[in-house]
């Protein structure tokens, strides 16, 4: 699953299953019995939700007062389908929610402030960054339960096998060293991705974003992004450098060649460190190598902070809001985040959950090294929706069919639709 890279535009609004409503099993309660609430949980339900189905039951015997109904959304479906139950009042008491997703619920009205409540009782063991990427106008409406972001990941034995000792720290230096891989080792060296999630780390390696949030400007067609957007295109064609692939599987081709050693370097994020595992390429874990994503020419580096809240509903009446707290508190304690971690291979959001057999994998290890080039989001509820109009233009740019120029115009032109309040 692909847990850092935020929902754009998704499929339409789906329709509730009766079996997952969480606020409209409130009044089944009995006034003297345990109180039960919902909690759907939006993670890949093979390889992570066994841990957090786990957590629940350790809760549960702990708290004999509280039942907790765990439903998986699909990840894909979640955003739409929450949308839709809080709308009618009918949505689950706790949400496993996408950085992203945060602020745009929280500005519907249907997430609880947390501020000043058990859930956040542990507040300052938090990355701050993740809790200000949490918030929306001054409050906050998440408790970061697991986080992400992109990094330079390499297969060190073909690194060495080109007579590359460090990791580039460049774009410049990434495409030479490509090179020297492709002549030593006979396969490609890097394989960039089409995906606007992906190309982000260029905008900010330049200085910029997609937006200008705090000026209300939009800045995707900038001087500045254009050369971004550049230097992201110049990477598919060159020795050593792997064509873009526009296909619709596009992401699982260039994993399959990064695990399998045939291609040496991707960009990707912590939430397929167990994949990397399984190919034949990182059998031996310590071959994995993991770098901050090379600078711009700027000389900064940097990549978008992806992961997931524990958000609270706002329309659940108040003995089950206590019981959300109560839950919310014990599934994003140091405790129950060191058991995700070494379970999922995810990345905690608190420090003290990185103890020291949580940093004997190296994938977890290596990218926590790389965390704190991650940036954060702005407060802007429609931010996550911008790469949708990217996605749709940067394949036909890097695939040849479009200019950078017309495919950059056209994701201006929609996203003024997307934040008509904002200027070009």
């Amino acid at each position: 699953m692909r847990r850092g890279i935020a929902a754009t535009a998704l499929v339409a609004s789906l329709a509730l299953a009766a079996t997952a409503c969480g606020g409209s099993d409130s009044g089944s309660d009995k006034s003297d019995g345990p109180v039960t609430i919902t909690w759907w949980d939006t993670s890949n339900a093979t390889n992570e939700a066994p841990t957090y189905q786990a957590l629940v039951k350790q809760f549960e015997a702990a708290n004999k007062d509280i039942k907790v109904k765990y439903v998986n959304v699909p990840f894909d479906q979640a955003q739409n389908k929450f949308d839709t139950a809080a709308g009618s009042k009918g949505a689950p008491d706790i949400l496993r929610s996408e950085v992203g997703w945060t602020p745009a619920f929280a500005k519907k009205g249907y997430f609880l402030p947390l501020d000043g409540t058990e859930a956040l009782a542990d507040q300052s063991q938090f990355q701050p960054n993740l809790i200000k990427q949490a918030q929306y106008e001054g409050k906050t409406y998440g408790v970061p339960l697991v986080t992400d972001t992109l990094a330079l990941v390499y297969n060190k034995a073909l690194f060495q096998k080109a007579g590359i000792t460090e990791a580039p720290k460049t774009w410049d230096e990434l495409k030479a060293d490509a090179a020297k891989v492709k002549d030593k080792a006979g396969v490609d060296g890097y394989w960039g991705s089409t995906q606007a999630y992906y190309a982000q780390s260029f905008l900010y390696g330049e200085g910029t974003d997609t937006v200008d949030a705090a000026a209300k400007k939009i800045t995707v067609n900038s001087p500045t992004a254009k050369k971004a957007y550049g230097t992201w295109l110049s990477t598919f064609s060159g020795k050593g450098l792997h064509k873009a692939d526009a296909t619709a599987d596009a992401y699982a081709h260039i994993q399959d060649a990064f695990v399998n050693g045939k291609v040496a370097a991707i960009i990707q994020g912590p939430w397929e460190i167990t994949n990397f595992y399984k190919g034949s390429a990182f059998k031996d874990k310590s071959n994995l190598g993991i770098a901050t994503v090379p600078a711009g020419s700027t000389g900064k580096a940097g990549a978008p902070t992806g992961g997931h809240n524990l958000s609270v509903y706002a329309g659940s009446d108040k003995a089950h809001q206590a019981a959300a707290l109560k839950f919310v508190k014990f599934m994003t304690s140091a405790k129950s985040q060191e058991t995700i971690a070494l379970k999922n291979s995810t990345l905690p959001t608190r420090g003290d959950a990185y103890t020291a057999q949580v940093k004997a994998d190296p994938g977890i290890a290596g990218y926590q090294g790389v965390l704190a080039a991650a940036q954060p989001r702005p407060a802007l509820p429609e931010y996550s929706s911008l790469w949708g109009p990217l996605d749709t233009e940067l394949p036909k740019i890097a695939g040849g069919k479009e200019s950078l120029d017309k495919g950059l115009s056209n994701a201006e032109l929609a996203i003024t639709k997307l934040v008509p309040d904002f200027s070009k």
